[in-house]
């Protein structure tokens, strides 16, 4: 019995070592394929690569008038209500005139009077004139019958005198009816004014468009903006040309010029992207935060191409636009675009140093985090290098390339590769860290590589 018990014992042993050796056969390549890494690939092939500055904001006319009363007071009519469709010159809503239309009223009486005063003044122009030809005739007999000795010289004198106050009045007359006719102007002119402030509190619409915004009801009280800054009545909105208005970050502004195509993705349609132009860049900054986190930003319009939604626009509705201002809108702006030679933006990696096989200890790979601080500085100065590793025949190689510009998914390679050649795009884990020129590794499906085993 004791000597079956000693039999099994070994076999267990035996086992055991077999396992490990097994195991460690395995991890150091004696046999099978060892402990490779597993990568995918993808082809570098030429592709069209559209460089983009993301933005978001809110979706508005390109036309918006904003109404508010020149005069305080009730509003007494109210002719339309939000989402109405108006035409220029369309009766919108009336303030109530009462002192106005008083003070008209009293312009117009005053214009009145001014006028029949005119009217006397001239009949006694007339009247003037009449007696001072009758005048006149008198001092001629008058003077002749002087000359000829018949008439004294106080007769001539009383007769002189009568000539030339009739001359007199008539002048000064002559001058009250002048007076009296500018005063007719300036009562006019008052009139004028009267009746176009009387006419403030009528308001028509400036523009054809849409009723977007409604800000009062009947009965409530305004503020004119005479003299300070008035209620806004209502919004009347072009809803033909709609833009989206985006705020860009200082950093990507000088990126984007006018003209520039832009695509427009819109929270309430979604799975729906629309086609835009950059109409607008703004040149003065919005600054928004506290002054130790702020934010720079620069607003950018966007106009909305027709042709891009039209089919979302319903048969017979005056509305011409299936957009409400105000909507939140993501915007992709295109601000380059060109075709070569691409790859995954993942396959990509920095290396600081491209050491041969005999440095591998001495280059910043090495591990070695006690580099004095001259180095560090040295190293600052040097261009960081761009890699890439070319899968062929089991085994990677490390190639230098240099970029260009990217989009959400791929990136250009200027140099390094000539398409066709298989890259190591995943898992980026292995290409920033793992990977060496020259490694052996193992090419799988990218499903493969990620199922959960591989995890």
């Amino acid at each position: 019995m004791k000597k079956k018990n000693n039999t099994l014992k070994y076999v267990l042993i035996g086992l055991g070592v077999v396992l490990i050796l097994v195991i460690a056969g395995s991890k150091l390549g004696w046999f099978g394929k060892g402990d490779v890494t597993q990568v995918a690939t993808d082809k570098s092939e030429k592709r069209s690569i559209k460089e983009t500055v993301s933005a978001s904001g809110k979706i508005q006319p390109e036309v918006e008038v904003k109404l508010s009363s020149e005069v305080s007071g009730e509003i007494v009519e109210l002719s339309v209500k939000e989402g109405d469709v108006v035409k220029k010159g369309q009766l919108l809503c009336k303030v109530r005139p009462d002192i106005l239309q008083s003070g008209y009223n009293r312009a117009v009486a005053s214009l009145n009077s001014q006028k029949a005063s005119l009217a006397g003044t001239e009949q006694q122009l007339k009247q003037a004139q009449a007696n001072f030809k009758n005048t006149e005739a008198v001092f001629k007999r008058s003077s002749e019958l002087y000359k000829q000795k018949v008439l004294s010289a106080s007769e001539y004198d009383a007769a002189e005198a009568q000539y030339t106050s009739a001359k007199a009045n008539l002048e000064a007359l002559r001058q009250n009816v002048i007076g009296s006719r500018y005063g007719i102007d300036q009562s006019s002119a008052m009139v004028k004014e009267a009746g176009d402030n009387l006419a403030k509190a009528t308001i028509f619409a400036p523009v054809d468009g849409v009723i977007s915004k409604l800000s009062v009801e009947l009965g409530e009280r305004v503020v004119g903006t005479a003299q300070m800054a008035g209620t806004e009545i209502m919004r009347i909105s072009n809803l033909n040309t709609m833009e989206a208005s985006v705020d860009v970050n200082e950093s990507d502004i000088n990126r984007v010029s006018l003209n520039n195509e832009a695509e427009i993705e819109i929270d309430a349609f979604q799975g729906k992207k629309f086609k835009g132009v950059v109409t607008e860049i703004g040149s003065s900054a919005n600054v928004a935060g506290t002054s130790a986190d702020q934010v720079t930003n620069f607003t950018v319009k966007v106009r909305m191409l027709p042709e891009s939604y039209a089919a979302l626009i319903k048969s017979g509705n005056a509305n011409t636009s299936p957009f409400r201002p105000g909507l939140s809108a993501t915007v992709d702006i295109q601000t380059n675009k060109v075709t070569g030679i691409a790859i995954p933006i993942q396959a990509v990696t920095t290396r600081e140093e491209d050491k041969p096989k005999g440095d591998a200890g001495k280059g910043p790979q090495s591990g070695n985090n006690n580099n004095s601080s001259q180095q560090n500085e040295k190293k600052s100065d040097e261009p960081v290098k761009e890699y890439v590793f070319v899968y062929s025949a089991g085994k990677v190689k490390q190639v230098l390339v240099t970029t260009g510009i990217q989009d959400d998914t791929y990136i250009q390679v200027l140099s390094g590769l000539k398409g066709g050649e298989e890259v190591v795009s995943r898992p980026f884990n292995a290409i920033s860290r793992t990977l060496k020129d020259g490694m052996a590794v193992e090419k799988v499906s990218k499903e493969k590589l990620f199922t959960p085993e591989k995890k």
